[in-house]
Order: C-alpha cells, then structure tokens, then sequence
C-alpha cells in the first residue's frame, strides 16, 4: 500500500502516452504525470530521507505542510493573543497606525484580565487633557557631555545594514527624519543608506568595530573621529550585548560581504568577518568607563552610552562600582531585553539566554537609584515593545525612552514569515535580494514609520492623561497595577523591590542586592 500512490502514477502516465496517439490533448495530462513519475523515481533511490524512500510522492506532503505550517497558523488557527514572537492584535495594531488608520477595536478587549501577573495603568478620575507629542523627549547627556541631544522617547532600534536591506534602512531613516526621531545604526556601521534619509542617527559599535576598525579587527581611534564628526550622528552606542544572543558574537559569511557592505564595515570585500563575543578595546568594568570618556572626547562631546542583556547582577553593578570610583559616567544606558532580536540566533540562546526585558530594567533602575546615579545617566529599553501601554508600563519602573526594532519592521510592512535569515524575506526588509528589495518602496515605506511611530505617541499621551500625567516621568510605579493572584492585585512599587536613592551607598546590606554588591568589582567583570 506504501507504493499504491506511485504505482497508480505510473499507471496513469502509461494510459496518457498511449491516449496522445489518439489526441493531442492528453500531452496536457503527460507533463504533471511525467513530473510525478520522477519525483517518484527520484525519492525511491534517494538515500537521506526514509519517509520519502518508503513513501514514494506522497512522502513529499510532509515538507509541503512544514512549509504551509507558518502560513496557516498565523492567518487561520491562532487568535488574537495567541501568536509568537507577536500575536495578531500586536501586528494588527502596528499596521494600522502605521497606515494612519483608527486602531480602535470593538466589543471588548480579547485579553482575559483575570490572569495572575495581569497588568493595567490605574488611571485617574483627575484625568487631564493629552501632551501635545512635541513635548515627549528627553534630553542625553551628563555632566561631561557637551553636546546633549534630546530624543525622542520612541526610536528605531539597532538594525543593521546587512540585516536589512538598503531600502528598508532609507525608510526607516527617511520616517526618522520626519518624525524627528533617531534611528540607531545597528553594529554594521553607518552606510550610504542611513545617510541617504538625513535623520538623527544613533552610532552602535559592536565588538567588530565596523566603520571604525583596523585590518586586523581593533579599534581605529583616528577612523571612529572622522565618523563621529558626522552631523547627523547625534550619540554613540556601545553594544556590550544584545537580547537574541547575548555573549555569542557573531559571523558575516564572505558571500554576503557585497561591494557596499565592505565600503560601510571597513572590511575587504567577500572575505568573512567576525564579531568576537567580547570587546578588544577594554577587558574590565575600568577600562570600559576610560573607552566611555575616550569615545566621548573624539566625538567631540557627543553623549556616549552603553547597551547590554543584563546577565548576573555583580557584572552590571561591578560597572556601577566604575562609574563611582571614577567619576566618569556614560550618559545613556540601554537594556535590551532576551525577548528582543531581529535576526536569527541559536533557540538555546533566543529561549534561555539574559534576563527578560522587565527582569534587566528593574536591575537597571535600582542600580542607578541607589547608587546616587539616575539624574545624570538616562535608561532607555528595548524588547518587544509596541504601543502606548507598553512604553508607559516601562516608563513608570523607571525608562527614560523606548526602542522598538520589529515594531518598526512591521511598521515597514513586515509580515513575520520568520525567513530573516534565509535572505528570502517576501517583504523586501531582512534580504539582500535586489530581486526582492525592490518590492520595498521607500518615499511609501517612509511615511508608515513616520505614522506608526506618532500614532503611538499619540496612544502614550492619552494613557499617561489618563492617569492623570502630562508627561510619562510623572507616572511612578503605584500606578502600574499588577494581579498576583484572582482576589489580590498590589501597585509595582510592591511587587518590586524597588530601592531607594544611595542606599547601595549608604546601606547595601540592607538591600536584596547585598550579595551581588560585595561581589562586584570594578577591576574585572567575572
């Protein structure tokens, strides 16, 4: 019976040549017959596969529906909440304010709020009239920056040129531009195309050092000058991590080192290039600050900063210890949550390597509080985050701005097909197929960014009036409500362990962080 389908072919190809002496209209059953009867052939004396050995032609259905899988669960099976990385009422939401349509929804919410670890923002019956969305920045830059700049508290994240295509990254920084936004460059260097869109760019330098690098892979301080004195780059962003694969470093495959990609990286063209997993300008919490105040004085005083998945607590706070002893402080710092991640990275890494986003931003925040530090260095996070409520969520346990990478993606046009790393992306975004970019129409593409991203501003400020705030530093964590079980909800501010200003300083024995303080130190990370 395994064979019965093949033979049934085979039977049926014999009957068909035999028909087209009689007609010629039987060569229109031949061709998809003969087609079959290879197959057949072909999976019968194959070696790899035993299901197609054995099931000669139908064996094949199996990796038809493999491939259908994605297709059918994310149009047809899931519900609303339902989907990974992000449900359809997240992608539906991004869509239409990035067409700039109403995003209201009917009927009710499809969120089941009845749900330990529910959240909401307590709104408040003194509820006021909404900012204006002009008035939601912030300004970068302590006491040793001498050109602060102030961002937008919704930014494009760190994508690269490489991971993305040319037209995507004009788009995204041509929406910048509008939006008066910035877009930060990813680790692959600043290309012709985030230049092409005039918006605020933000430098992120990986362990690769791309654009800024000798031959042999090490940072080229002359270089780094040259670049930085851009204009149009208004900060400087080290990446220590980031949440898909922290402390894996990464590989560019010499095929994929195209003319343009070489030009941008500083590397020779169709050569592999190499991220390592650690830095080779510094090696300890010490010499990371010294890198930070080095940084900040060749870009002539622009905000220099650092970006991390947050691993042990001793490691971040060993940094802390630096920043104290030194007196030299990074102006931002970013916490990437291990929910985050545009590209393709290993599952053990995607799945069970760094902290989630909300687990790195209390670290983060308690940290700075209690180490006397949170005025002068702004925190901004990344991971997952795509609409008002998740921005002011993150906002009230102490953010000072958002990045959103795959919620610009979608803004885009970004359909999750989940073929980031197959160069085979159906949208134009994540490829380096000219074929397939120029389905990715920018001056169109451009203008989506631009919408979704003062949409979403727009959402921010009707939440944070709600609740009685004209600006979301005026939402503390008493207004984030969180279930803990079906009778009991408490504010964050006690579902946290939220510690207050210099007590790292003055008492760290007393805190939660005791253990993870005395272990830390500045003269290395380990």
């Amino acid at each position: 019976m395994r064979f019965f389908p093949f033979i049934i072919v085979c039977i049926a190809l014999a009957v068909a040549i035999v028909a087209s002496l009689y007609s010629e209209w039987a060569w229109l059953a031949i061709v998809p017959l003969a087609v079959l009867f290879w197959f057949g052939i072909a999976d019968l004396f194959q070696v790899r596969h035993a299901v197609r050995r054995n099931y000669p032609v139908t064996g094949r259905f199996r990796w038809f529906f493999y491939w259908l899988r994605p297709f059918l669960r994310q149009y047809i099976v899931e519900s609303e909440t339902e989907g990974r990385p992000f449900n359809h009422e997240q992608r539906q939401l991004v869509y239409r304010r990035a067409a700039n349509e109403s995003s209201v929804e009917p009927f009710g919410s499809h969120v089941d709020n009845n749900t330990n670890g529910f959240e909401w923002i307590a709104h408040s019956i003194g509820a006021v009239e909404p900012a204006p969305i002009e008035s939601l920045r912030v300004m970068v830059g302590g006491p040793d920056c001498t050109k602060p700049y102030s961002a937008s508290v919704l930014n494009i994240s760190a994508m690269s040129y490489g991971s993305l295509s040319g037209h995507a990254i004009e788009a995204l920084n041509r929406g910048a531009a509008k939006g008066q936004f910035y877009h930060d460059t990813g680790e692959g260097g600043v290309s012709k195309f985030h230049k092409a869109g005039s918006g605020d760019l933000v430098w992120e330098l990986g362990s690769g050092y791309f654009g800024c690098r000798t031959a042999d892979g090490n940072f080229d301080a002359q270089r780094f000058e040259e670049v930085a004195s851009l204009d149009q780059i208004k900060m400087i962003e080290i990446k220590l991590s980031q949440g898909a694969k922290p402390g894996h470093g990464g590989l560019l495959p010499g095929a994929k080192v195209t003319q343009a990609i070489a030009e941008t990286r500083g590397v020779p063209v169709g050569e592999t290039v190499v991220s390592p997993p650690y830095h080779k300008a510094f090696s300890t919490p010490l010499e990371l600050v010294q890198f930070i105040a080095k940084l900040r004085k060749l870009s002539g005083g622009k905000p220099v900063g650092f970006k991390l998945c947050m691993g042990p607590a001793h490691e971040f706070l060993s940094i802390i210890k630096a920043i104290v002893e030194t007196g030299i402080k990074p102006d931002f710092i970013v916490v990437d949550g291990a929910e985050g991640g545009t590209g393709a990275a290993p599952m053990e890494f995607q799945d069970h390597i760094g902290s989630p986003l909300r687990d790195g931003l209390i670290l983060a925040r308690n940290a700075l509080v209690a180490a006397g530090l949170k005025e002068d260095i702004r925190l901004a996070v990344s991971g997952k985050i795509v609409s008002g409520y998740g921005m002011a969520a993150a906002m009230a346990l102490g953010a000072d701005w958002i990045n959103s990478a795959r919620g610009f993606m979608f803004a885009l046009g970004c359909v999750q097909s989940l073929h980031c790393h197959n160069n085979t992306c159906p949208t134009g975004i994540a490829t380096q197929d000219p074929g397939r970019e120029r389905g990715l129409v920018i001056p169109d593409k451009a203008e989506r960014v631009y919408h979704f991203q003062h949409n979403t501003l727009h959402a921010l400020s009707e939440v944070i009036a709600a609740a009685g705030a004209s600006h979301p530093y005026e939402l503390d964590p008493d207004r984030l409500m969180i279930k803990t079980d079906a009778m009991k909800s408490v504010p964050a501010s006690q579902y946290y362990d939220l510690l207050e200003k210099d007590e790292l300083l003055n008492s760290p024995n007393d805190t939660y962080l005791a253990q993870a303080w005395a272990r830390a130190n500045s003269a290395h990370f380990g």
